[in-house]
């Protein structure tokens, strides 16, 4: 498999349908290179009374890693247990099914995908196999079914071999929703709000009102650069203010460790987006090459942040291509 197949691949990329050129994605890789992560346990830490999380690394996936890479989240009820994202391969998924146990005897009841990106659903069929009721937005099914997917996942089966083989599979949500959901498990309140066209079309997200807890899927990355992919970024500042609105306590993270000052981490993310659009929109608009624009643009505010040479140079670049949509 070629380098440029490689990379995009890997994370929001195979879904943004812009050509990137050679010399960004050899930059993505060496970016990476210092940091090559090594396997690490499904070890879930309690953020709030009844509320657990497990985190990944701040790396792309690999076979090191075994593409552990992401967040999961789980609420323990007295009636049964409500996950929140897969993880990123059907072993990291049994590990955390079996981590839930050693919590709680009460069964898992429901999977919400926050958006169908591979490092967080290639874990859904365990909890399918288990009977959990899967939930996810509607919009997610274009993706899903998409050459896309099933060509993200044949070069998965090659490059992060054996934890994803010929076994893992695509899975459908059982319940698909267009608008805020509510339902009570065990006197729990679980609120489902679609957040997207943001990061994904499909971004959702959980908040528990009770605890005041936000599990916010890829909204949010804490303490890193994200990875913009594809996204309608200036929707995604948009769904950013919608929820610091919400003014939550604790934030779970799509990446990175929770958060316990929510406004200060959803304004990071926020804030990158913004920079990433002025920047380049400002060198769209003038018709300035995209090398010169990004040599001259100010990053010391954000190049300290883990994956900064991994993702930002893809990310202006594919910024940079969005603007010049008529500045959208």
């Amino acid at each position: 498999m070629n380098i440029l197949t490689r990379v995009k691949t890997r994370h929001c990329w195979p879904r943004c349908g812009w050509a990137v050129p050679f010399q960004l994605v050899l930059s993505a890789l060496l970016g990476l290179a210092a940091g090559v992560a090594q396997a690490q346990r499904v070890e879930p830490v309690a953020v709030a009374p009844g509320v657990w999380m497990v985190q990944g690394l701040s790396a792309l996936g690999s076979t090191a890693n075994r593409n552990f890479i992401s967040n999961a989240a789980f609420v323990v009820t007295p009636e049964g247990v409500v996950v929140v994202d897969a993880l990123g391969s059907p072993a990291l998924a049994r590990e955390l099914v079996a981590a839930i146990a050693r919590i709680t005897a009460q069964p898992i009841k429901h999977l919400i995908v926050t958006h169908y990106h591979a490092d967080h659903i290639y874990g859904l069929q365990v909890f399918k196999d288990l009977g959990a009721t899967i939930t996810a937005h509607q919009a997610g099914q274009a993706y899903l079914h998409s050459d896309t997917a099933a060509l993200r996942l044949q070069a998965s089966r090659e490059e992060l071999a054996p934890w994803i083989d010929a076994q893992t599979r695509l899975v459908a949500a059982d319940r698909w929703i267009t608008e805020t959901t509510r339902f009570t498990l065990g006197g729990v309140d679980f609120v489902l709000q679609p957040a997207g066209p943001a990061h994904t079309p499909e971004d959702l997200v959980l908040l528990l009102p009770q605890q005041r807890v936000l599990i916010a899927g890829d909204l949010v990355f804490r303490g890193r650069v994200p990875f913009v992919g594809q996204a309608d970024s200036g929707r995604w500042i948009a769904a950013l203010d919608r929820l610091l609105a919400l003014r939550v306590a604790i934030i779970v993270p799509g990446h990175g460790p929770v958060s316990t000052s929510a406004e200060s981490d959803l304004m990071l993310t926020r804030d990158y987006l913004q920079h990433l659009r002025a920047t380049m929109g400002q060198a769209a608009s003038n018709l300035e090459p995209f090398e010169e624009a990004y040599a001259k643009a100010d990053w010391s505010r954000f190049e300290h942040l883990p994956l900064f040479k991994a993702a930002n140079r893809i990310n202006a670049y594919n910024t940079y291509l969005l603007m010049e949509q008529v500045g959208k």
